[in-house]
């Protein structure tokens, strides 16, 4: 593996395609002007509704956009997550994240497995299975500098498959989010941290943040985590834009070798 630099892109989208597929262009040019080998979007990268709103409008030009970018500028960009409709389930779609080489060509996809049916203390409500189909595969790729293992924002509460991608050689896990303002204020750091430790993996997470439809808040706080569980960078809680870091996928081994856990996993019974 090989030294890599990786850009995470803040987002405040809004439920005007235009104006986000304008922002993320933004961004992403930025992120190449910055030394990006990667840049990563956060989940629903163009188009953010209020929470219960019907099936979202067609997004393949955002995807046209990052192709046509990843293509100019060489370099991988992940989208973190958009709506893919269902042909035979016209209520529903895949909540899908993409990952686009420097050439332009999609070389992964994942379809977000675990789903956001949540009552909030404060009276929050979401619902995401009334509207989304929930994926059945996990997903790896490779990449020049490493395996990739693909999630997207409630899945890292999930250990399991954090620890079947890390099994499977993932060396990098994205974990691209649109975390509510209360649930991130409890726990985002705690468990991107988590994930990144037990898996001696780097977790890179881009996140939505600020105000969008429907009055919902997002925690931004877009994090890179390094498989020791240190902080390498993260951005504000309200403002968007990119933060950048080198990687050091040296950093892969000596953890994993400092403490072996992935190799010492036991299977056992459960007494009642």
């Amino acid at each position: 593996m090989v030294n890599f630099t990786v850009s995470l892109v803040q987002l405040n989208s809004q439920d005007d395609i235009s104006v986000n597929v304008t922002a993320v262009e933004k961004h992403i040019r930025e992120s190449a002007a910055g030394g990006a080998n990667l840049a990563c979007l956060p989940e629903n990268t163009f188009f953010m509704q209020a929470p219960g709103n019907g099936v979202q409008p067609d997004q393949t030009e955002g995807v046209s956009l990052c192709r046509i970018l990843a293509q100019e500028l060489k370099l991988w960009i992940l989208i973190g997550s958009l709506k893919v409709h269902i042909p035979d389930m016209p209520e529903k779609s895949y909540n899908r994240s993409v990952l686009i080489d420097d050439d332009g060509q999609i070389t992964a996809q994942y379809d977000k497995i675990h789903l956001f049916d949540v009552i909030l203390k404060n009276g929050e409500t979401y619902n995401e299975s009334a509207r989304i189909e929930p994926g059945k595969q996990a997903v790896l790729t490779h990449t020049p500098w490493g395996k990739l293992g693909m999630t997207v924002c409630y899945d890292v509460r999930f250990p399991r498959l954090y620890r079947t991608l890390a099994k499977y050689g993932a060396d990098f896990i994205t974990v691209p989010s649109a975390f509510t303002y209360t649930t991130g204020t409890a726990h985002w750091h705690t468990l991107l941290r988590a994930r990144a430790i037990e898996n001696g993996c780097y977790i890179f997470a881009p996140a939505q943040c600020g105000v969008h439809p429907g009055n919902r808040r997002t925690y931004g706080h877009s994090l890179m985590v390094d498989p020791w569980g240190k902080i390498i960078s993260e951005a504000s809680e309200d403002k968007t834009g990119i933060t950048i870091v080198s990687i050091d996928t040296d950093k892969i081994k000596e953890a994993r070798s400092m403490i072996p856990s992935l190799q010492h996993d036991r299977k056992f019974a459960v007494h009642e």
